[in-house]
Parts: C-alpha cells; structure tokens; sequence
C-alpha cells in the first residue's frame, strides 16, 4: 500500500485528515499524482459508487453588479463583453429546467448577479420555483448572493431545496479577491440558509494566487460549516476581469485539489466545477474518480462542455448518471 492508501483507509474508518497531511497531498509530486488520485477513488467509490450527479446552471440575471470580486465578470469593475440582461420571466426560468431536465440534471440552478436580491426578485423568483416543482422532478438551487433568513425561509416556501453560496477562499485571503462584501458576510448567508432549513451548496474557486495553506484553511472552514454539495471552481482567466493574466493551475495541479478535498470532505457530493475544461483539459475524465458531480452546459459567462458530451464520457469510463440525489450518510450540522 502507498502512503496515500493507508490514508484513504483511515478516512474510512472515521479519521479526520489534519492540515499537515493535507499540505502533503496538494504537495505531491507529479510521479506520485496516480496514486494519489487512486486512493481518493477508494473514498469516492465507498460512498458513491460509480454514479456522477449531473447539474445544470441557469444565468436569470446578468450583469450590473454592485460588487468588486476579481474573478467575476459581471462585477462592478470588469470591462469584460458579457450579456447584461434584468430577471429574466417565470417562463424562461421554466424553460431552462425543462432544457436541464432533457440533459438527465438532477439539480437545476437559477443564478442572478448582484450583492443580495431585490424582494420584487424574491417573489418572481419563488413563483418560477413553483412552477418548476410542480412539472418536473428535480431539485432546485439558487445562487442569489448574500440572503436574509426570512428571504431563504420565502425560497424554502416556494420549493428550493438548495442554496449556493461559495467561501470561494480562506477567511486570510478573502480580502485579496474582494472588498465590498467579507467572509463573514458569506458565513452569515449560509447560517441564514440552514436556519431556514434548506440544503448548503458552498464551495471555492482555486487559481486566484492563494496560497497551499489558504486551500487547506478553505476546506477545514468548508468542514465546519458541513454543506451538502461542495463546487471546486478552477479559474478561468477572464479578459476585462483583474484576474485576467492569472495562469496558476495546471491538470495536475487541479487533480491534487479535488483529493485534498475529497480526502477532507469523504462524505459530500464533490463536483468539479466551472473551469473544468478549461483547466483539466485533456485529463477532465480523471477528475471523476475524485469528483463525483458535473455541470453541464456552461457556467453563466464562459461554455461548458454539452450534455451529450458529457453523457458519452462518462459512458466511455464506465460510470453512470446518478438516478436522484446522492446519499449522505450523516446528517448535516449548522453552519458556524
């Protein structure tokens, strides 16, 4: 057994990985990397077999943001050439998730730019939901930045199921990527989910020049919070966006994030994210045997690989899309 075996195998049995051996993974060596990425398919395979949940984002807001993040381009300060565009209508929204649905997504997730919904938005965001819930059989999950609990508590209402709300980074190097909102700022958005009793999708995005130390401090913050679903986002270079010359990620480099992360996180859907094709290129298929979620279709402002596209590789790989919702054996904590 490698040293990485005997790790997956005490994960298994209940042990927590430290800092320490999670600077040890992201700090392997290339000549390791298969091994590495073998013992996290032992995790992945013992808690999801060999089925990936497929997910599908709807972008029903575009632009206009109030925010400064660096890494976005529908921030206040991006001169990128995107598609701005107000609320889309109940229809629309209705009309992406039956497009989601015929992609075999389990989970469907309506998107809007801005620091926090307008209530107006709130109410025609619910009624889309309603709709959705009541003609098709999937989840609903919505990213609509910082929320109050009575705002999270009107969407629990209307039939969401999940929120998203990323940490995106260390508490350290939040400032970094953003100064118009904090970290905490994101904490309190999560507590407020899960005290309105919806599912927590909290994840990151790596390649914005933190540091080995900032992504361990990122998934033991993610431990504690304890989301059900955790997006890995790997930059994608944006022109117009001040994160536009960053060129920090490698396939491999990409790889040995997703294990940190399923090493830390053995029980939570891991899905690799935006910027999936864009970093792992040809190695996008190893990331399944650490990963076991996808998205489909595209991420807001940038492609993304097609539904067909993605169902033939993974056919091609032997693995199959999830029928439902991923099991979690353990019962999610509040947010802290």
């Amino acid at each position: 057994m490698t040293r990485f075996d005997d790790l997956a195998e005490q994960v298994l049995q209940g042990h927590s990985v430290t800092r320490e051996e999670g600077l040890e993974i992201l700090q392997t060596d290339e000549a390791h990397l298969l091994p590495l990425v073998n013992a996290a398919y032992t995790i992945r395979h013992a808690y999801f077999g060999r089925t990936v949940t497929i997910q599908m984002l709807f972008n029903a807001k575009s632009g206009a943001c109030q925010e400064d993040c660096h890494y976005c381009s529908q921030s206040s300060i991006s001169t990128a050439s995107i598609d701005r565009y107000a609320l889309v209508s109940a229809d629309d929204m209705l009309k992406g998730a039956r497009q989601a649905h015929e992609a075999k997504a389990q989970r469907y997730c309506v998107v809007i730019s801005g620091r926090s919904p307008l209530e107006k938005e709130v109410t025609d965001i619910a009624s889309a939901v309603k709709r959705i819930k009541q003609e098709l059989p999937m989840q609903v999950c919505c990213s609509l930045g910082l929320l109050t609990e009575p705002q999270a508590k009107r969407l629990k209402a209307a039939g969401v199921d999940r929120i998203n709300h990323n940490l995106n980074t260390s508490e350290a190097y939040h400032s970094s990527i953003c100064t118009t909102h904090t970290y905490q700022d994101r904490m309190t958005t999560l507590r407020n989910a899960r005290a309105a009793g919806l599912e927590l999708c909290s994840g990151g995005i790596v390649g914005m020049g933190e540091s080995d130390e900032d992504l361990v401090a990122l998934a033991f913050a993610l431990r504690d919070v304890n989301p059900d679903s955790i997006p890995l986002n790997m930059l994608h270079p944006i022109p117009g966006t001040p994160l536009a010359d960053a060129n920090h990620l490698t396939p491999q480099r990409c790889l040995k994030i997703l294990c940190l992360f399923r090493f830390i996180h053995p029980r939570r859907e891991l899905r690799a994210a935006g910027g999936r094709e864009f970093n792992l290129r040809s190695l996008q298929p190893m990331a399944l045997y650490v990963a076991d979620s996808l998205f489909v279709n595209g991420y807001l402002t940038t492609p993304g690989q097609p539904g067909r596209e993605v169902e033939r590789m993974l056919t091609d790989m032997g693995f199959e899309v999830a029928g439902g919702k991923p099991a979690v054996p353990d019962s999610p904590v509040p947010a802290n």
